[in-house]
């Protein structure tokens, strides 16, 4: 899963994590009353905008030491 992302640009990164947000926030309001819905698919969804966020952030730190280096 992560080298999936880390064969991904930055602007296509900040892309798949607004989809994942988007998706998420309908899967919260889609299923607002019932009780059949896959409680596991907005884990998922967490946990992937996790590691999005966790490769943008240590592509910034990266660039950052090959700055001041």
């Amino acid at each position: 899963m992560a080298s999936e992302f880390s064969k991904k640009g930055i602007g296509e990164l900040r892309k798949l994590i607004a989809d994942k947000r988007e998706s998420l926030r309908s899967f919260r309001f889609g299923g607002a009353g019932s009780r059949t819905r896959n409680t596991r698919e907005g884990r998922m969804l967490r946990k992937d905008i996790a590691r999005i966020l966790t490769e943008i952030k240590a592509r910034e730190i990266d660039s950052k030491r090959k700055i001041a280096s």
